[in-house]
């Protein structure tokens, strides 16, 4: 397998589209490639498909998981010390929902985090084929090929418009 990388001009924006559509007519779905740009376009833009993101998750489960250890830690250590003052309850919720509350938060926030980092795919051990130009304005499509096919697919990238074809074997 070859990694490649194709590069388009910036002020070409629609060459790299219709290198999208060409790889998707080649038979490459659009899982199987990659676009790289340092400049913001909306999802979708150029072909690619869109993800869909479960970040709203991690701060549910964080917040649940936050709120039931401090319901856990303040009950047990509450009646693993019972101290009873004035016939009070042993459970004192007045106390418990300051200690709740701050679990909650807690909890949603370091999920929050979490979650950024697992929807972002970082880090990324198994990253592709890069060249520094994308930050100075070029788009990228990377993709893997097969080694019988490395020729069919560079010059495919460069009818599209491409203005450099990297591979790394």
């Amino acid at each position: 397998m070859a990694q490649m990388l194709g590069l388009f001009e910036e002020d070409k924006a629609a060459s790299a589209a219709n290198a999208t559509e060409a790889l998707e007519r080649a038979g490459y779905s659009n899982e199987n490639f990659e676009i790289l740009t340092g400049s913001p376009y909306p999802e979708g833009a150029f072909g690619e498909r869109e993800v869909k993101h479960k970040l709203y998750v991690f701060p549910f489960m964080g917040a649940l998981l936050g709120f039931s250890v401090a319901m856990l830690i303040t009950g047990a250590t509450q009646a693993a010390y019972p101290l009873v003052v004035g016939g009070k309850p042993i459970l004192s919720m007045p106390a418990m929902t300051i200690i709740a509350y701050e679990g909650t938060m807690l909890g949603a926030i370091l999920f929050t985090v979490m979650g950024i980092f697992f929807e972002s795919r970082l880090p990324n051990p198994n990253a592709g084929i890069y060249d520094p130009r994308i930050t100075e304005g070029y788009i990228g499509i990377t993709l893997s090929v097969a080694d019988d096919r490395v020729n069919a697919v560079e010059q495919l990238l460069r009818n599209a418009g491409a203005a450099d074809v990297v591979i790394k074997r």
